[in-house]
């Protein structure tokens, strides 16, 4: 696998989980241009990335690629809360 398709491999992931389990009275649909990766990484033969979407929805997405086994796996997540702590 190269970056390339990992990449490619992780928007069409969140693309299609997206549309697959968004509320129907939403109404919206995304596609992979909507899908952006904040942070990725290889380590040998495994990728590793962390994504989001357009949508302000606060979900993001990790996903990992084992090279060993060729699998993905996909961690979709909520954010709750963003704060900032100014003594600790």
């Amino acid at each position: 696998m190269t970056d390339k398709i990992f990449i490619n491999a992780v928007k069409s992931l969140i693309a299609n989980y997206f549309n697959n389990n968004v509320d129907v009275t939403d109404g919206k649909k995304i596609t992979t241009d909507d899908v952006y990766i904040v942070w990725s990484c290889k380590a040998l033969q495994n990728f590793k990335a962390l994504a989001s979407t357009t949508v302000s929805d606060g979900m993001y997405y990790e996903i990992t690629y084992n090279g060993d086994k060729n699998e993905m796996y996909f961690d979709a997540y909520k954010k709750w809360k963003n704060m900032t702590v100014r003594e600790w």
